[in-house]
C-alpha cells in the first residue's frame, strides 16, 4: 500500500509517496519521473512532507525513524529516532519540524542543526496535530480525547480541553481555519468540536444527524461503527466539511451552526481537502474514488475513479489541476482536474 502523499508548495510540481514497502519516493508530477528514493527507512512511510519553501523534504516511519533530505541536492541532511510515529508536520513558515509520537509527546526539531523541544502531553499517544497559521501554537489531540493548544516557544500548554470539553473517545483528526481563530477536531466519539483558539473553549459541536435508519439487525449483529476521519474549513464561506467512517459527508455552517447538506457515499471517507477560493470539497473514500462536492448545494459535481483498492491519501495541487491520490492497490496516481465554470 502506498499510505501518503504530498506536493511541494513551492511549485506544486514535485510529490513525494511513502509506502508499506519501507520505502519514499520523490517525483515529478508532469512526467512521473523519479528524482530520488528516500532510502533507509526500516518501517512503513506513514508521513512524509515538504518544507514550506520546498528545499527540504521529510519522511516519517511506523517505528518512529525521521529522515530530511535536500531536496536539490538529494542528499540526507538530517534524522533522527522518536518513539512510534503517529503524525508530522512542517512548520508553516520555518525549517521546524513537528511531530506527535506514541508515548504522548509531541517533537519540534530545527532542521537541521536538530535542536529539539518536546511537550509532554498525557501518558497515551498524541494522535493528530496541526500548526497553527500564526506558527506560534500548536494543536495536539490525543488518545484519551484530550486536546492541548501549545506554545511553541515557551513550551508550555495554553489551553487543556478534557472531560466533558474534550472528546469521549481518541482524536483522529484537527484543522484550522484560515486565521487560525477557529479549530475543529474530530474523533471516535463521531463529534466535531468547533474550539476558539484564543478562549480555548468549544463554541459549537457537530453529530451526524441519524443516518438512514439501519435495517433491523439479527441476534448478535453489531452496528457498524462510526467516526469522524477528516474534516476542513472552506477559505470563502462559513462552511465546515466533516467526512465520517459510514460514508456520510456532513457540511455545516459555522455562523448558525446548522447543517446544510449531508453527502452520502457508497463506503468510507478517507479524507477530504476544500479547494482553496471556492466552495468545492473533494473527498477520497474507501471505494477507491475521489469526488468533487458543491458545498453550496450539496451536488456532487464529478467523480474520478482509476484505483483498484482503497484510496488512503490524497492531496491537491494550489490551482486545482491536479490530484495526487495513493492506495492501497500499490499505487500513487495523478488525477487531471478540469475546471469547468462553476
Amino acid at each position: 500500500s502506498v499510505f501518503c502523499v504530498s506536493l511541494d508548495p513551492k511549485t506544486n510540481t514535485l510529490a513525494v509517496t511513502g509506502g508499506e514497502d519501507d520505502k519514499a519516493f520523490v517525483w515529478r508530477l508532469s512526467d512521473g519521473e523519479l528524482l530520488f528514493e528516500c532510502a533507509g527507512h526500516k518501517d512503513s512511510v506513514t508521513c512524509a512532507g515538504f518544507s514550506h519553501d520546498s528545499t527540504l523534504v521529510a519522511t516519517g516511519d511506523m517505528s518512529g525513524l525521521l529522515k530530511v533530505w535536500q531536496v536539490d541536492t538529494k542528499e540526507e541532511v538530517w534524522s533522527f529516532e522518536a518513539g512510534d510515529l503517529e503524525w508530522m508536520e512542517w512548520h508553516p513558515r520555518a525549517p521546524v519540524l513537528l511531530a506527535g509520537t506514541a508515548d504522548g509527546n509531541t517533537w519540534m526539531w530545527k532542521v537541521p542543526n536538530g535542536d529539539c523541544k518536546t511537550f509532554q502531553g498525557p501518558n497515551c499517544p498524541a494522535t493528530c496535530g496541526r500548526v497553527l497559521p500564526d506558527g506560534k501554537r500548536a494543536v495536539a489531540g490525543y488518545e484519551d480525547g484530550t486536546i492541548r493548544i501549545w506554545d511553541l516557544k515557551q513550551g508550555n500548554p495554553i489551553h487543556v480541553l478534557k472531560g466533558t470539553e474534550g472528546h469521549q473517545g481518541p482524536l483522529t483528526c484537527v484543522a484550522t481555519n484560515q486565521d487560525g481563530s477557529l479549530i475543529l477536531t474530530g474523533s471516535v466519539d463521531c463529534q466535531a468540536k468547533l474550539v476558539s483558539a484564543t478562549s480555548g473553549k468549544v463554541v459549537g459541536v457537530f453529530r451526524p444527524e441519524t443516518v438512514a435508519s439501519q435495517p433491523n439487525l439479527g441476534e448478535g449483529e453489531e452496528s457498524e461503527s462510526n467516526s469522524v476521519e477528516s474534516l476542513g474549513f472552506c477559505s470563502v464561506m462559513p462552511l465546515a466539511a466533516v467526512g465520517y467512517l459510514d460514508g456520510t459527508l456532513a457540511i455545516y455552517d459555522l455562523s448558525t451552526q446548522t447543517l446544510r447538506h449531508q453527502c452520502q457515499h457508497q463506503s468510507g471517507i478517507v479524507q477530504l481537502l476544500w479547494e482553496a477560493g471556492t466552495a468545492v470539497v473533494y473527498t477520497c473514500s474507501l471505494d477507491g474514488i475521489v469526488r468533487l462536492w458543491d458545498a453550496r448545494t450539496g451536488r456532487l459535481l464529478t467523480d474520478y475513479r482509476g484505483h483498484t483498492a482503497e484510496i488512503l491519501d490524497f492531496a491537491l495541487s494550489k490551482d486545482a489541476s491536479l490530484v495526487v491520490t495513493t492506495s492501497g492497490d500499490h499505487k500513487a496516481k495523478v488525477f487531471c482536474v478540469q475546471r469547468p465554470d462553476r
